[in-house]
């Protein structure tokens, strides 16, 4: 798992929708390297951001790490936009698996999640507005696509919609197979 590309405007995506990612892939019986280590790695060896590590030879990730396959990771949204009255949080990103001997492309697919919330409730227009301004300070202050990213994930690689948390998630191509570190008797959360 490389650290995912992040085409959105939000700093906080490549690291933020990294940090939810592995567990959906490790339930499914996929070993998944230490996504920390990978990073500072690679970061210490001269590749600083995502666009290099990306580039790194298949061969050379193959040989360092052990990699049977390598997960790449696009992300074209990540993050909360406000209107007037209203907030969207989005993630919406694309994966590709490439076997590290052949190049082959093993696996893809895409993925979104969004969570919106409206400026709703009593108090007329005045209400209204207040509950708008604390929800946006409220928002601005954390990373709430971090938590719509889980739903994201969960989705990208299971096709299951399993969210409890409001989102709306959606897929397109087929969910990843099942890996060879999958327990038989263990079922995917």
């Amino acid at each position: 798992m490389l650290p995912p590309l992040n085409n959105g405007t939000d700093v906080r995506g490549t690291y933020g929708y990294l940090s939810t990612v592995t567990r959906p892939l490790a339930e499914l019986g996929y070993y998944v390297f230490p996504v920390a280590v990978v990073d500072q790695f690679l970061k210490e060896n001269g590749l600083p951001g995502p666009g290099e590590m990306q580039q790194a030879p298949l061969d050379k990730l193959a040989g360092i790490f052990g990699a049977d396959a390598v997960m790449y990771i696009t992300l074209e949204q990540y993050g909360t936009r406000y209107n007037f009255l209203s907030s969207g949080t989005r993630v919406k990103a694309r994966a590709r698996l490439i076997e590290t001997k052949t190049g082959l492309l093993i696996w893809e697919g895409a993925t979104f999640a969004q969570q919106s919330s409206n400026g709703g409730g009593g108090g007329g227009i005045i209400g209204i507005l207040v509950q708008a301004a604390v929800s946006q300070a409220i928002n601005s202050s954390a990373d709430t696509a971090h938590e719509v990213s889980r739903s994201a994930n969960v989705f990208l690689f299971t096709g299951n919609q399993t969210s409890d948390s409001g989102s709306a998630a959606g897929s397109g191509g087929p969910a990843l197979l099942l890996g060879p570190y999958r327990p038989e008797t263990d079922t995917v959360h």
